[in-house]
């Protein structure tokens, strides 16, 4: 272990597998330890017996449940957009030919107390019950326009510049009630908040043609794709890849001590006595607590059931989105559900689960809308954890502290966090111009 690396990794968790995978397809030499004796982290995936030590101490699962190793439960749970940023970044590193996905069935949306499909393209916006007669001509206008946009054919533009005009004005111009505007922004823009309203309305455009660039992808109920046997995969895949490049990937490494010089730059990273020199250090907050600060709490409610969410038209897999207002919350609430068909459950099962961001400290009061969507479950965990950012300034110490998992269902906000890093550490962006096909999703 007494070498030089040029990136020491700490942690296997998803950020930090991503990131290691590009450093080292860049041909830098990355060490990457783990002090756990499994992959993955806070990202981690569970088989029954597992999640019960985790959340019930020394009870055993029951046997009605199947078998342990059946289930691959993904502590962060999220699903990724065919199209999107995230699946890019995998093709890029090729890592993708360790890995099937399959479409995620379903996308629905919270309102007014029922469970809707998500309208993605101008013909669904007609049918959608989520809006009245009239309210549907002006949504399906709205949509004609965002699908007809090209940012570069000013022809296209309706004499509006997207970069000045904000998303309260574009859509103000096609007259669309709060009801819609809620739908649009949390479930097909994917906004975590409505500050959005007040920024350029280009990044919402953009982000609904990626909704539906994705679902046109695989011609499925949804944008979303999803590993069989869950995320637990990934980093088990970019550990394979970082292998190829001759990068070394260590477990169960204790203590994992960054080391520092007297300016409080890192030079190293010392376990079980040996130090292992680097120039620079990318981890997640567990490991260098001292440079981050606690921003939020998620809450969460896991579930094991034998049928799928009621009113998603029997969906196997499903994403949920309850948008905050239709909540009289600050935050949005998310449901996910995977099954047998996605290879993380035995058959007949499937786990779900709720999250969002915690605004009490009574999680269970707080999750209950979304829980009592899911109807009858076999089993139901509780969980809390704290979500940290680094306050460090990574050009003077060369540390790279990734922000922890937020609520969210789906990879937006994970991979972005990814590239910034990237950049951060390098100097340049990621090139995602790639050919979408090679990551295709599994037959059935």
């Amino acid at each position: 272990m007494d070498e030089e690396y040029d990136v020491i990794v700490l942690g296997t968790g998803l950020k930090e597998c991503i990131l290691s995978g590009l450093l080292s397809v860049d041909g830098l030499k990355v060490l990457h330890m783990d002090r756990n004796d499994y992959y993955g982290g806070e990202s981690t995936s569970l088989n029954l017996i597992q999640l019960w030590k985790k959340f019930r101490g020394n009870d055993k699962p029951p046997a009605h449940l199947g078998s342990s190793r059946d289930y691959n439960v993904d502590m962060i749970p999220k699903f990724m957009m065919a199209n999107g940023t995230l699946v890019r970044v995998l093709i890029h590193t090729d890592v993708t030919k360790y890995l099937y996905f399959k479409a995620v069935d379903g996308s629905y949306v919270f309102n007014k107390g029922k469970i809707h499909k998500v309208p993605a393209t101008d013909m669904e916006a007609l049918k959608s019950p989520l809006m009245g007669l009239f309210e549907k001509r002006r949504a399906r206008k709205f949509f004609i326009y965002v699908q007809d946009y090209v940012e570069n054919d000013p022809k296209t533009h309706d004499g509006m510049d997207l970069m000045r005009v904000t998303t309260r004005e574009l859509i103000a111009k096609y007259g669309l009630d709060d009801n819609t505007v809620d739908f649009i922004g949390h479930a097909l823009a994917l906004h975590t908040d409505d500050h959005y309203l007040d920024q350029p309305a280009l990044d919402t455009v953009k982000r609904m043609k990626l909704y539906a660039e994705s679902i046109a992808r695989f011609q499925g109920g949804s944008p979303y794709i999803y590993p069989l046997y869950g995320l637990g995969e990934l980093p088990q895949a970019f550990a394979r890849l970082s292998a190829v490049y001759g990068g070394t990937y260590m477990l169960n490494k204790p203590e994992c001590k960054v080391e520092f010089d007297e300016e409080g730059k890192v030079f190293g990273v010392t376990s079980e006595g040996e130090t292992a020199r680097c120039k620079k250090v990318v981890c997640d907050p567990s490991y260098l607590p001292n440079k981050v600060r606690k921003v939020g709490r998620v809450a969460r409610a896991i579930c094991i059931m034998s049928h799928p969410i009621p009113n998603t038209n029997d969906s196997h897999s499903v994403q949920v989105i309850l948008p905050q207002k239709q909540l009289g919350r600050k935050s949005d609430m998310y449901l996910f559900c995977c099954s047998y068909s996605h290879n993380v459950a035995p058959k007949g099962k499937f786990i779900a689960f709720v999250s969002t961001e915690a605004e009490t400290d009574h999680p269970e009061m707080e999750l209950k809308t979304g829980v009592d969507l899911l109807g009858p479950v076999d089993e139901i965990f509780y969980d809390v954890y704290d979500r940290y950012e680094p306050v460090n300034e990574p050009s003077l110490d060369n540390c790279f502290i990734s922000t922890s998992y937020d609520a969210t269902t789906h990879f937006e906000s994970t991979v972005m966090d990814v590239l910034n890093m990237y950049t951060m550490i390098t100097g340049k962006a990621v090139d995602l111009s790639v050919d979408l096909s090679a990551a295709s999703a599994a037959e059935e």
